[in-house]
């Protein structure tokens, strides 16, 4: 039987495809990557780090325990010995709560892919890529990544996203006409950061269920932007379309 994601008919909600088409694809491989693509998706988000020797690589965690049952930390560790390590597989449409579950099983093309390997699949398939930048980093790094976008001639496919407010502000700094998103999980953080928000004309990413309805209002008269991630149920889509959400970001959801 066909492996399906969960379909949804929308009003006016973007959806974007969470870490690729994580429900089907091993997260955040140029397999998700191009699984997206070939659906009807919005944007593929994906997460970079910066590596020891100062490149970067997509990965989401910190360290390779859950996707490759190594104890290696991708920020102590160089490009080329992170690019050899082959990535589990996913166990396809078996949903952990909102997440995926892994096999112990490993492929020879599940490897960590390059950000402009990312950008040029997402340039591709016309999606917006929706990239997310881990942990606090340089002002050279945010430079670096700027210039791999222009290089690829996609920085406006991009939509930048972190946890590490500092990261967005360098962006808007050298370019006002980026398009960020705040991240956050934690409602007295967001409170404690929006006036930087604000400031520098960010939209905001948030935890699903962090959100209500009177959020939505408030801040769609700031004219701020709403992405919420990463709900698995129709239901929960239904709910966010309704009430004016402009994103929503999700493994299975379509």
């Amino acid at each position: 039987m066909a492996l399906e994601t969960r379909k949804f008919n929308k009003k006016q909600i973007k959806v974007i495809a969470h870490r690729g088409l994580s429900a089907f694809e091993t997260e955040n491989t140029l397999a998700a990557f191009i699984a997206a693509g070939n659906h009807s998706y919005y944007g593929i988000e994906t997460d970079v780090h910066v590596t020891k020797d100062g490149k970067f690589i997509i990965i989401h965690d910190d360290n390779l325990l859950r996707s490759a049952g190594l104890d290696i930390v991708i920020e102590e560790s160089n490009y080329d010995d992170l690019k050899k390590i082959k990535l589990f597989e996913v166990n396809a449409g078996v949903l952990d709560g909102d997440g995926t579950v892994l096999t112990n099983k490993k492929r020879t093309d599940l490897l960590m892919p390059d950000l402009d390997e990312y950008l040029l699949i997402c340039k591709k398939y016309s999606k917006q890529a929706i990239l997310e930048l881990k942990n606090p980093m340089t002002e050279q790094n945010i430079s670096d990544i700027v210039k791999i976008a222009e290089d690829c001639d996609y920085f406006k496919g991009i939509t930048f996203i972190s946890f590490a407010i500092e990261n967005l502000v360098y962006l808007k700094k050298m370019r006002p006409d980026a398009d960020v998103q705040f991240l956050s999980c934690n409602r007295e953080d967001f409170a404690k950061k929006l006036p930087i928000v604000l400031e520098y004309k960010m939209d905001v990413d948030l935890g699903y269920w962090l959100l209500t309805e009177e959020d939505v209002n408030t801040l769609h008269a700031k004219n701020i932007k709403i992405n919420v991630w990463t709900p698995s149920k129709i239901e929960d889509a239904v709910k966010f379309d309704n009430w004016g959400v402009d994103f929503i970001t999700t493994n299975i959801l379509e």
